[in-house]
Order: structure tokens, then sequence, then C-alpha cells
């Protein structure tokens, strides 16, 4: 019997240009995917999956579509060829954009209605980027306890919070441009290595407060289902529920913290369990293998993935 599968899902950060484009080249399942959003979406976002401009499509309200799309392409043309079994899948998970991917894949919505979402999302979390000048910082060697207080040490009045816990020893902080300043040079002063990431703002923190309420209207107007197998909740760390939950704890993920170590714990614990990331990048089995350097992890960040002779 073969093991059990868990999907993971990219999320922001992940995309680069050209994602896709060798799925869209080598399969008619990715192509019409990606045809598909084109017609969704009003315009070309194939194109800037495939060509870029890499500016544009590092931008918040494109990224995020970009990799919904990609992943989803990557797993349409993973089954189509036959190297996996959606019937096999017993677990999703997706970092913080990817949550909606893997939801997805559970049959929670449609491609089309979690495009839209996606879309909508992106477009609010941009905006609120905007709206104030906001920053994260990825702080690597320090534990939960230690980046709490170096987050209560530098806030002085602003907001400054932990966003992702990604992995051991990788915390990423979220808050006001200043603050997230303030915090890399107390962290590196204390030992640890900061890394200012290149996001639009402030995400998974209270600056994302507007994008989260105008997403509570937009998940309201989608009819959602009960997930067909086990997806992980960001905010929680534990398996989604029902319709009414997932949609709340989608609005609470846009302000609060990701807990994706607390995920990968727990499905890292279930015996028997094969993980494939799909595309675009090989971000999460990097942070996988932190937890467990012999993970069996296998990858569809490239479609020649599609190809290979020992199928997951």
């Amino acid at each position: 019997m073969p093991p059990k599968l868990a999907i993971l899902c990219p999320g922001q950060g992940a995309q680069a240009v050209a994602m896709g484009k060798d799925f869209y080249e080598a399969s008619p399942a990715a192509r019409e995917t990606f045809d598909a959003a084109n017609r969704a979406l009003g315009f070309d976002l194939a194109s800037l999956c495939f060509t870029g401009p890499e500016d544009r499509l590092n931008q918040t309200d494109i990224s995020q579509p970009a990799i919904y799309v990609t992943s989803i392409a990557a797993h349409r043309a993973a089954v189509a060829g036959g190297i996996l079994d959606p019937q096999t899948t017993a677990f999703c998970a997706g970092l913080s954009l990817g949550e909606y991917t893997a939801l997805h894949l559970a049959g929670v919505f449609s491609f089309e209605d979690g495009l839209k979402l996606v879309a909508a999302r992106g477009r609010y979390m941009q905006q609120a980027a905007v709206a104030t000048p906001s920053a994260m910082v990825a702080l690597m060697g320090a534990d939960e306890p230690a980046v709490t207080a170096l987050c209560q040490e530098c806030a002085d009045g602003q907001v400054l919070v932990p966003a992702n816990f990604n992995s051991p020893g990788q915390i990423v902080v979220s808050g006001s441009t200043s603050a997230c300043q303030r915090i890399a040079a107390v962290a590196e002063s204390k030992g640890f290595k900061a890394i200012p990431l290149k996001v639009a703002g402030a995400f998974h923190s209270p600056l994302m407060q507007s994008a989260a309420d105008a997403m509570q209207r937009e998940l309201a107007a989608v009819a959602f289902n009960a997930p067909r197998c086990t997806v992980y909740a960001n905010v929680t760390a534990a398996p989604h529920a029902d319709p009414d939950s997932i949609k709340r704890l989608l609005v609470d993920q846009i302000t609060l913290p990701v807990k994706w170590l607390q995920t990968m714990e727990t499905l890292i614990a279930t015996p028997d369990l094969r993980f494939i990331e799909l595309a675009p990048g090989r971000t999460l089995a990097g942070l996988a293998r932190k937890i467990n350097r012999r993970l069996p992890i296998d990858s569809l960040a490239a479609a020649d993935a599609l190809t290979r002779k020992e199928r997951p």
C-alpha cells in the first residue's frame, strides 16, 4: 500500500520570473489552468509569471495569485501525468497564501473562487502596506521567548510582533519600519542574524487589519465545503473543521502569526507519510529539513518531475 501523501503549498516569496512556464509547455492540464486564470482575472497573469517584469511579479497583488495558479497548475500536471494520486492525499498544508491552495486541493472551494479570493487578498494587503510604512525581518538563531522579548524591547510604542514561526531558529517579525530597524540592530548585537525581507509591508500583524476587514466581506460571499482531507490552519496549527470556522481563521490569518513550524512538527511525527512540495520553489522542503534532515520529500518545482521514473 503506498504511503499517504502530505501536499505542501508555498506562500509569497516563492515567486520568480519563469515560474510555471515549463509546466505550461509540458502539460495540457497546466496550460488550461493558466489560461483559465487569465480569463477569470481579465489580464495576462501567465505572461507576468513567465517573463515578468520581476518588480511587477513581486508586488503583492500579482505574486499571490501567481503563486496560487502556479501551484495548482503543477498539481494538475502531476495528476494528469499519473505521478500523483489525489486518492492517497491525506493532508494539505500551505504557508500563508498557500493555505488557500491547500484548501482548494481539499475541495473547500473551486479554482475560480479561490483565485478571486487570493487576488482580493493580495490587493487588500498591498493597499494596507502602502497605507502604513512597515516591514518584516527574519531573525535567525533566536527561539520564541527570545523573539518575544526582543519585540517588547524594541517596539517603543509601535507595532512589532512575531509573524511567522518558520523553522527551528527562524522566526520572522513584522511591524512598523522603524521598529523593524531597531529589532534588526538589537538582534545583531545579541548574536542573532537579522535579514530584512523584500516584502511590501508588515504581513501577519495588526497593521493588516484593514485587509482583514475587507477579506471578511469577500469570504462571506463565497460558498465553502467541508475539506475532504485534513488541512492545517496557519493560525492554530490544527486541522480545519467546518466552513464557517475556516472563514474566520482565514480572516485571523492576515493579522496573526503563521505557525508553520508547529504544523510541520505535527505532520513530520505522522507515521508513513510522504511529502510533496508544489511549485514554485523549494522553500518549504528546506524549512522541513531543518526539523528532520532525512524527511522523505519530493519536489514539483520543475516540470522535469513529470517524467521521472520514481513516482511519489
